[in-house]
């Protein structure tokens, strides 16, 4: 779709806008798949008895390979076709996803995510740069990226919903069958509804860069979380060292490669760097806090699958109206302005989590995530927006896998990190609560995590179980409100840098004339007037 001789980019068609609601499909797809997930954690715990590396291995694997394979796929789909990849994704997902839930062990379940992970990676790029290309009038694609969001969204309200239902009536692997059907409406409707786009002039794929990617990623995580359950040690550190080392390493070979796997040369754009910045560290904060509250709802407060789902709707909502309400406040007000909002609102609900109690603490939890939700719908939107409008459109794909996987490796840090914090709060409590002539494997269960004492209680008699399941809720509420606090000052952090970084990218509603004191910072033009 090529720029008037105006210099004004056409508006979209019919045909874009109903291609559009073939692209929120696998986005829908990847939303049912993490929040119904982490409500099956309970039966899937009983059922195949992860210990708790395990069990975070289960949630992380799935977001580390999406994170590490996000740019190859970006690349790749740039060179055969962006509607060819997303098709080759949705049949690998749809198989992977049968594998995953017929797992018959810890070990098989983490391999099968890893699987989902990769397939995960095709999805969400081509998509994204699908829509670069389809809306190229700047409002349009605001308001085009502004519902996809919601549909990630919608994602989020029907998948607890529906994965409780299931949940109630079958087994914990039945979660991971529904995206099959969503699978195959796609391969249906994409060759029918979705236009092909490629970069005749893309390269290559350097498999040397793939694989610096992956040992980049990979050490690096892993070592976050062996010093949150260890403490300092030297292969924890050894680890992150040699992650960062891989990096430097990566992007070195970027600078050097005719046909790269990630052009570096977008980062130049300062606009580019923050917002990318944004979307890691948001991510980080919600994704810890999310995973948190499921098992609070479910361990904690005792309630089953569906009526935990049903909790959960609140902030769900709260942020498909944040996400709607971005493309409206950001014609009238600067985007840097609008996302530092945000995430100041979302520091306050933050600050709610911090507050919560072990006993009757459920209503200000979820009132705390409704303004968390609330605050982050419009940066996530508006980040994602000045990501894709920064990149011409042959680098579409790039770009869109850059900003997937800042927010996947964001999300997927803050499940490590935050997860990894209220682990190590856990234990540091309940060890000095434990009875002592507690039988040797019933202490080293209550001792691992708060699922481990819930399996564990009923074999001890009442008066004991009952003292024994109160400390383990207490401490693992005492990691949650530990999580909050770390969120609620990473929030804080993120609404600052957000206004100093983004406080020259004009509001959209503003008159092109003013496009000069914009660029006084020296942001590319061309980029500048892509997201005007």
């Amino acid at each position: 779709m090529a720029v008037t001789a105006s210099g004004v980019a056409p508006g979209a068609g019919r045909r874009e806008w109903i291609g559009l609601a073939v692209l929120t499909l696998p986005t829908l797809l990847l939303s049912l798949d993490l929040n119904v997930l982490y409500l099956a954690l309970p039966q899937l715990s009983a059922a195949l008895a992860p210990d708790a590396a395990q069990l975070l291995w289960i949630m992380d694997i799935y977001g580390f390979m999406i994170a590490g394979f996000l740019v190859t796929m970006g690349t790749l789909g740039d060179r055969i076709g962006r509607r060819r990849l997303l098709m080759i994704g949705a049949a690998a997902f749809g198989v992977a996803s049968v594998i995953a839930a017929y797992s018959t062990s810890a070990e098989m379940l983490i391999a099968t995510r890893a699987l989902l992970g990769v397939a995960g990676a095709t999805l969400m790029p081509a998509t994204l740069s699908l829509i670069s290309n389809m809306f190229r009038d700047a409002r349009q694609r605001t308001t085009a990226i502004g519902l996809w969001m919601s549909c990630f969204m919608i994602g989020a309200i029907v998948g607890p919903l529906v994965g409780g239902v299931l949940l109630e009536s079958f087994w914990w692997g039945a979660v991971f069958l529904l995206g099959v059907p969503v699978m195959v409406l796609l391969l249906v409707a994409a060759p029918l509804l979705l236009p092909e786009y490629r970069n005749p002039e893309a390269g290559r794929v350097d498999l040397f860069s793939v694989l610096l990617s992956l040992a980049t990623v990979l050490p690096f995580v892993y070592g976050l979380k062996e010093l949150a359950k260890d403490g300092v040690g030297a292969r924890p550190v050894l680890a992150m060292v040699a992650g960062v080392a891989v990096g430097v390493a990566f992007v070195a070979r970027q600078r050097r490669l005719d046909s790269p796997l990630l052009d570096v040369r977008l980062f130049t754009d300062r606009t580019f760097s923050a917002a990318l910045g944004v979307m890691l560290l948001g991510g980080a904060t919600i994704g810890g806090v999310a995973l948190l509250f499921a098992q609070y709802a479910q361990l904690v407060e005792g309630l089953s699958p569906l009526r935990a789902g049903l909790w959960m709707l609140p902030y769900a909502v709260s942020m498909l109206i944040g996400s709607m309400l971005a493309p409206v406040l950001a014609r009238r007000f600067a985007p840097g302005h609008v996302v530092a909002g945000g995430m100041a609102i979302a520091a306050v609900g933050f600050a709610l989590l911090s507050r919560v109690g072990a006993a009757d603490g459920l209503g200000l939890a979820v009132t705390g995530l409704v303004i968390v939700y609330l605050g982050f719908g419009p940066g996530a939107v508006l980040g994602t927006d000045l990501i894709i409008g920064a990149a011409p459109p042959e680098r579409a794909g790039s770009a869109s896998s850059m900003s997937e996987t800042s927010t996947e490796l964001g999300v997927a840090l803050g499940v490590a990190v935050l997860g990894s914090v209220g682990t190590a709060v856990y234990r540091g409590e309940i060890a000095p609560a434990l009875p002592g002539d507690l039988p040797a494997r019933v202490r080293e269960a209550a001792g691992e995590s708060l699922a481990g004492a819930s399996a564990v209680t009923g074999q001890l008699p009442a008066q004991t179980g009952d003292a024994l399941l109160e400390a383990a809720r207490a401490a693992f509420t005492s990691g949650f409100n530990v999580a909050g606090t770390v969120s609620a000052v990473l929030a804080v952090i993120l609404a600052v840098l957000s206004a100093l970084l983004l406080r020259r990218v004009r509001p959209a509603d503003e008159p092109a004339g003013a496009a000069p004191a914009a660029l006084a910072d020296g942001t590319d033009e061309a980029s500048a007037s892509a997201r005007g």
